[in-house]
């Protein structure tokens, strides 16, 4: 059995070390988690699109560094949530997966940018890759917020064999109901386990809905948040996951001429 813990935490406003401090004492709190996750741009929050390109930083920055280190000492594996990204002269909403070693896995730019009452689309650069990470505890596709309406890329990273996928989020009112369907909808129709970390609180005078989840391949809620500052837990059995595409093989009576690059 697998233990994972979702943070879901809001930002301090306009103190970026602050909120990294806030995020270290939270994952510290998980004792016992094989692998734990952050929100989406929680270091200074999605909403503060001013700060966007002054606060961008590559891998080797005070966020990553911090989340690191924390990961090396406390022997997990770490989603780092997202965080602005720069590279070469481009800006990317950027996750990353690090090991119980302090080591970076691999990393994933967001895809699909949100432009709908934000600035996301107009500041950064949209991913152009899909992100499946071959662990000991399983393989880990990595998705960020809006992604979560574009079936597309689910089915995708199964195909190159996501079993546990890690959202990091920033996701607000007044679609909760949105948040609630999709969440367990992607983990349903692709047998898989999803872990997602939602932000919450005021950013820029915008509420975030918090309600991160932690969902079974059955589509069944193993833990879920109201939408203040909380950790959820709960344990992955992926022998179960195996299980259930076997004696519901709903993947394997997929067509291919449905699908076209189905491995």
């Amino acid at each position: 059995m697998m233990k994972v813990a979702s943070i879901q935490m809001s930002v301090v406003e306009g103190d970026k070390a602050a909120t990294i401090d806030k995020a270290v004492a939270c994952i510290q709190r998980c004792s016992g988690a094989d692998l734990v996750i952050l929100p989406e741009i929680w270091n200074v929050g999605f909403m503060s699109f001013d700060r966007y390109v002054a606060e961008a930083e590559d891998p080797d920055g005070p966020t990553l560094t911090h989340l690191r280190g924390v990961a090396r000492e406390m022997g997990i594996y770490l989603h780092s949530g997202s965080f602005v990204e720069k590279k070469d002269d481009r800006y990317y909403n950027a996750s990353y997966l690090i090991s119980p070693s302090g080591e970076i896995l691999g990393g994933y730019h967001k895809i699909h940018l949100f432009g709908y009452n934000s600035k996301e689309t107009q500041i950064l650069s949209p991913g152009r890759r899909i992100v499946v990470l071959k662990t000991p505890l399983g393989g880990m596709g990595l998705a960020t917020c809006y992604d979560l309406r574009f079936p597309e890329l689910f089915r995708a990273m199964v195909d190159r064999g996501a079993e546990i996928f890690l959202i990091c989020s920033a996701w607000p009112y007044p679609r909760l109901e949105h948040w609630l369907l999709l969440n367990r909808v992607r983990a349903m129709e692709n047998q898989s386990f999803l872990v997602s970390a939602n932000s919450t609180g005021l950013n820029q005078g915008i509420q975030f809905v918090g309600h991160s989840m932690i969902i079974d391949p059955w589509g069944t809620i193993l833990a879920s948040a109201g939408d203040g500052d909380v950790i959820i837990r709960a344990e992955l059995d992926l022998n179960g996951l195996q299980t259930a595409r076997q004696n519901f093989p709903a993947l394997a009576d997929r067509k291919d001429w449905l699908n076209p690059g189905v491995s």
